[in-house]
């Protein structure tokens, strides 16, 4: 455990307790302090009075399903949470990510890629609570200017469909976090049926011929293939 009062607060929650002590350990290493939960019910508990910087949650938990944890947790807080479990189908990966899920980490993990997705959740939640929005969003060669409602590449305006524009500022809002189908078409048309995500397909596709030099690769928009899209930081 840290012994800096002012270093980020973790919350792990994880019954085994193998994996429990690779997490915790690697925390250590990392300066990072740490509470740990071996079951949903402790973790909201824990979630609520620590009030830490971010969760790791395991979703196969003794009493409660992970998911319900989420639930819970965003019914009152927006703290970053990123799920660690062994579940690799697209359906649980879904699940967790429109119960609010901020990433998702398949097990088994390395200890690298867990402390980078860490890094980067504390750094989006840091970002957030920086203040108001700022007007204007850039990321590489892209520019939104929400005030004006406008987008540009390199300098150039885009000409894009309204459709377009709210697909592309809604990644934005939310870069580096992976939105899912359903976020997305519910926050866009109100509805998630399955002509919605099939117009999404197309709505992406149309938009990716736009920002991206090279559309069969992209650098901005990546595919999250089964479960959504996510905008990257270049």
């Amino acid at each position: 455990m840290s012994k800096n009062p002012s270093a980020q607060l973790i919350l792990v929650v994880e019954d085994d307790a193998a994996v429990r002590n690779l997490i915790t350990c690697a925390l250590e290493m990392h300066d990072y302090r740490f509470e740990v939960a071996c079951d949903g019910e402790n973790a909201v508990l824990d979630a609520a009075s620590r009030n830490p910087d971010l969760i790791l949650l395991d979703l196969g938990l003794p009493d409660i399903d992970g998911v319900r944890v989420i639930e819970k947790v965003r019914a009152w807080s927006t703290v970053p949470i990123i799920v660690i479990s062994a579940r690799t189908e697209d359906a649980d990966k879904i699940g967790a990510l429109d119960a609010g899920a901020d990433d998702y980490l398949t097990k088994p993990f390395s200890v690298d890629e867990l402390l980078a997705r860490v890094r980067a959740g504390l750094r989006r939640a840091g970002m957030a609570a920086e203040g108001p929005e700022a007007s204007v969003f850039e990321n590489g060669p892209l520019k939104i200017d929400y005030a004006a409602g406008c987008a540009y590449l390199d300098g150039e305006e885009l000409h894009l469909t309204p459709i377009e524009y709210k697909i592309l500022v809604l990644l934005a809002r939310n870069v580096g976090k992976v939105l899912t189908h359903t976020f997305i078409t519910q926050r866009i048309w109100g509805t998630s049926w399955d002509s919605d995500i099939a117009s999404l397909r197309v709505f992406m596709a149309t938009l990716r011929k736009k920002i991206e030099r090279d559309p069969a690769h992209p650098l901005l928009i990546k595919t999250s293939v089964g479960v959504g899209y996510r905008m990257q930081r270049v």
